[in-house]
């Protein structure tokens, strides 16, 4: 996480200094839509075993590119997705049990954008800021025989299945990396991203059952813009 919210950081840093020099002015600005998938995991304290979850992501994505200073393009990002979160719990001793929670969101990330390459052509970017999202809906599967294992096993967590969610509000840190290919036609865009949230969605308090209950997705997304001005 220090590693994530210092690369943010020094992102916000090179747009400041950028601006403070005398670059070479953008007005660029370009809309479009973005999809792709989540492999999830939820972070948990007292720890619940589990893999990684599935699920969707995908909204509109707006850019404003500012300024290029030598060979950095600089501008912001701003997205709405619509995207799923969650988690599926997994034991080795016991591979018959199944619970899986699917987590619905609005997620608006704020990115600082940083790419390096030609106005035509290939670029990479860099993609660091924080995102926030709002609660929507959640579903479950659920196999029988939990309550008996948990009895006969204590480090059998159960505690997660019949809670619903107390926290809507999530937050954290969003950051990625990509290869945007930039023609006449638009511009086409693939992008590896991560998430750690910094908020949990159960409550925390000394007299609650989590200390930790934190939302973590690794995203792969495509997407596609065009220019509204230039």
């Amino acid at each position: 996480m220090k590693r994530l919210i210092l690369l943010w950081l020094f992102g916000c840093v090179c747009l400041l200094q950028a601006h403070a020099q005398m670059g070479e002015m953008r007005n660029n600005l370009s809309v479009g839509v973005n999809a792709g998938i989540n492999l999830n995991s939820v972070s948990f304290q007292p720890s619940v075993k589990q893999k990684n979850l599935q699920g969707i992501n995908g909204g509109f994505t707006v850019r404003y590119i500012s300024e290029k200073y030598f060979n950095m393009i600089c501008g912001a990002q701003l997205e709405l997705n619509f995207s799923q979160h969650g988690w599926d719990e997994y034991y080795e001793d016991f591979p018959d049990l199944q619970y899986t929670r699917k987590m619905n969101y609005v997620e608006i990330p704020f990115l600082a954008h940083l790419a390096f390459g030609r106005d035509r052509g290939l670029q990479f970017f860099l993609h660091m800021g924080p995102q926030i999202g709002f609660f929507l809906s959640d579903s479950y599967t659920i196999s029988e025989g939990w309550d008996e294992a948990a009895q006969w096993n204590p480090n059998l967590n159960v505690e997660q299945h019949d809670k619903e969610v107390e926290n809507k509000f999530d937050y954290g840190i969003a950051g990625g990396a990509g290869l945007e290919l930039r023609t006449k036609a638009g511009h086409f865009v693939l992008e590896g991203r991560y998430y750690y949230a910094l908020s949990d969605f159960y409550k925390s308090t000394k007299k609650d059952y989590f200390s930790r209950s934190a939302h973590s997705a690794i995203s792969i997304k495509l997407a596609y813009l065009f220019d509204i001005w230039k």
